[in-house]
């Protein structure tokens, strides 16, 4: 959490148990408090109780600081001495009221899932690295806090003339999402389906490309694999590539409505999940279509809740690219009629040290207003040694610069800017601004 304003506030020190540290550390990001509100919360409603709580265990006790208003632990002091209880006996017990009357809030569960479209037809710019890391933020353990940060770039192109950097820059321990996510490598390359250290499916077997053809020849859902690392419990799962997609383009021409094709095939397990993330081709193909058409604004659902997120890169090749892909999108929204809207677009593998072309970029992509770009992710060596090892970024090395920038993005994608701004850095309020 970033450093709460103590005025008016006296600093205590005296002792909780680790466990219960941790416990009103976690509850009190949750529930979107510091923890000086939580501790001055509970010895006030502890002080109320018209007879004693049976003592609570204070063994392993550690030294606990936190501030409270100025008069508050000497009233307490008192309470403790006249109830015939030490100091740390009666913060542990007014740590474990509060717990107890703030229990964990329940991962909301969206009425429609959030469907987001990754994609760029321009090869090389991270597209994959994207999709597994946004999915891998989204289902980290609700009950237990994730480093989470801007990129210093990003932060530094929102910041206005004259203003103090430094608070954009603080680290956040933020709950996970605790979202039930589902990854689906839509790409024949299967760069997905690899690093994540899945095989892709065999091209003599069943696979999405011969689901959208209408050549299926079992269940959708028997395809889906899980990824197996503690941190994700069991909310992170896996679609896997075949290299038959390359023939997919193809055989949509001779299917029936083939822009909802995609859309026909997920709809089957899609109920199963809060989030389906589309790995997308290098491509401006029918199945592009289909996946564009899959992100679409169903009716009834909020604007911004699906859609799509362009990677883009800073440098030339990545901004004619991108005009490529938006007339794409934008001959669908008008022909078909779709209310598609953009997430935004994420400049990936940035690198400060490449110099002009680089900065320069990078603003060009800035002053882009709609879309806007709302993420800046560091070209960094511990994504592809995650790669190379076949692992998660966010499990390989939690705590590096990428996996924090990633957990930032998929906070912002998952709209939880409403429920967190007020503990968060100025700069991910004014996400995209």
């Amino acid at each position: 959490m970033t450093s709460p304003d103590t005025a008016d506030r006296e600093k205590v020190v005296s002792k909780l148990p680790p466990a219960l540290q941790q416990a009103l550390k976690v509850r009190a990001a949750q529930h979107g408090t510091d923890i000086q509100h939580a501790v001055e919360a509970g010895i006030t409603a502890w002080r109320r109780l018209g007879a004693n709580l049976p003592a609570a265990d204070t063994g392993g006790a550690k030294p606990f600081a936190t501030f409270l208003p100025t008069g508050q632990w000497d009233e307490f002091r008192e309470a403790c001495a006249s109830r015939g209880v030490s100091l740390i006996q009666g913060l542990t017990q007014s740590v474990l009221f509060w717990l107890d009357a703030n229990p964990a809030p329940g991962v909301v569960r969206p009425e429609h899932p959030k469907r987001i479209v990754i994609c760029n037809q321009k090869g090389g710019v991270g597209k994959t690295a994207l999709a597994a890391g946004v999915g891998e933020a989204f289902a980290e353990d609700s009950e237990q806090l994730h480093p989470v940060r801007i990129s210093k770039h990003f932060a530094a192109a929102l910041l206005e003339p004259d203003t103090e950097p430094a608070s954009r820059l603080d680290y956040e321990d933020l709950p996970g999402l605790g979202l039930r996510v589902l990854l689906v490598d839509f790409d024949p390359q299967c760069h997905l389906t690899n690093q994540l250290g899945h095989e892709p499916l065999p091209i003599e077997g069943d696979s999405l490309t011969k689901h959208m053809a209408g050549e299926a020849k079992g269940e959708l859902r028997d395809l889906i694999v899980p990824i197996g690392e503690a941190r994700f419990g069991d909310r992170l799962h896996l679609l896997p590539a075949c290299t038959d997609a390359f023939l997919l383009d193809v055989k949509l021409s001779s299917v029936r409505a083939r822009e909802a094709a995609l859309e026909r095939v997920l709809g089957t397990v899609e109920g199963d999940y809060d989030v389906v993330i589309i790995d997308c081709p290098p491509s401006l193909g029918l199945s592009m279509d289909a996946a564009a058409y899959y992100g679409r604004r169903r009716d009834g659902e909020a604007p911004g809740n699906s859609g799509i997120l362009i990677i883009v890169q800073a440098e030339d090749s990545s901004a004619d690219a991108y005009g490529l892909l938006t007339n794409q999108i934008e001959d669908l929204r008008g022909d078909m009629h779709l209310e598609l809207d953009y997430l935004g677009i994420v400049v990936n593998h940035y690198d400060a040290r490449r110099g002009y072309i680089a900065t320069s970029s990078l603003q060009s992509w800035i002053d882009i207003k709609d879309p806007r770009v709302v993420g800046v992710i560091g070209d960094l060596k511990e994504q592809k040694e995650a790669v190379r090892l076949k692992r998660p970024l966010l499990a390989y090395a939690p705590r590096c610069d990428q996996a924090v920038g990633m957990r930032a993005q998929g906070v912002c994608l998952a709209h939880e800017i409403s429920l967190v701004s007020a503990r968060m850095p100025t700069a991910w309020s004014q996400r995209g601004a």
